[in-house]
């Protein structure tokens, strides 16, 4: 073993005890909880060397990143996941790696996605960005639909050819009265 792949592995058994230990808070079952790794800013060898400690699921949030990654990757049996802003001019890179897009926030993308989809004879998952900073009818800071538009822009997926509704991933804000929000600002 290397000494990357052992913190890797390290770092990853430290993962499944936390998830093991929030199933069993929640009376879920491990099984039911996929742990998608988010590899961005590392090597394709760690998404190996992740691959070969058991990860079937990985994401990215840019395109630039992920397009080589997924291609030097290509031969793992590995599920990838969109999870940035997705803007339309990458929407056929995109579709060409990921089996699931978790960034889907408005019409015109998902009209362009279900286009891609269907050239290419795929099926993607995907999932309604929530952004709970959102005002009524607008977007969030980071992307996402307000949580008024998701009925309407689940049943444009829902209906699209080529896209499976998958669920919806929410967006907290980074500043307001959310805990998070105030532990950042004091520095905890």
């Amino acid at each position: 073993m290397t000494d990357r792949r052992d913190e890797l592995a390290v770092n990853l058994a430290k993962v499944e005890e936390r998830i093991t230990a929030a199933c069993v808070a929640a009376g879920r079952k491990r099984e039911e909880v996929t742990l998608i790794v988010v590899t961005k800013t590392y090597p394709a060898s760690d998404v190996r060397m992740l691959a070969e400690l058991g990860v079937r699921h990985v994401a990215e949030n840019r395109d630039q990143d992920a397009a080589p990654k997924a291609a030097e990757c290509a031969d793992l049996a590995l599920s990838w996941h969109f999870v940035g802003q997705l803007q339309t001019n990458k929407v056929r890179s995109v579709v060409g790696y990921a089996d699931v897009v978790q960034s889907v926030d408005r019409a015109r993308l998902v009209t362009a996605l279900s286009k891609e989809a269907e050239r290419t004879g795929r099926q993607l998952g995907c999932l309604i960005q929530v952004a709970l900073d959102a005002e009524v009818s607008g977007r969030g800071e980071r992307g996402g639909v307000a949580p008024g538009g998701v009925g309407e822009l689940a049943d444009l997926v829902a209906g699209a050819p080529g896209l499976r509704l998958d669920g919806l991933m929410t967006v907290a804000p980074l500043t307001g009265s959310t805990p998070g929000a105030n532990r950042r600002r004091s520095g905890g």
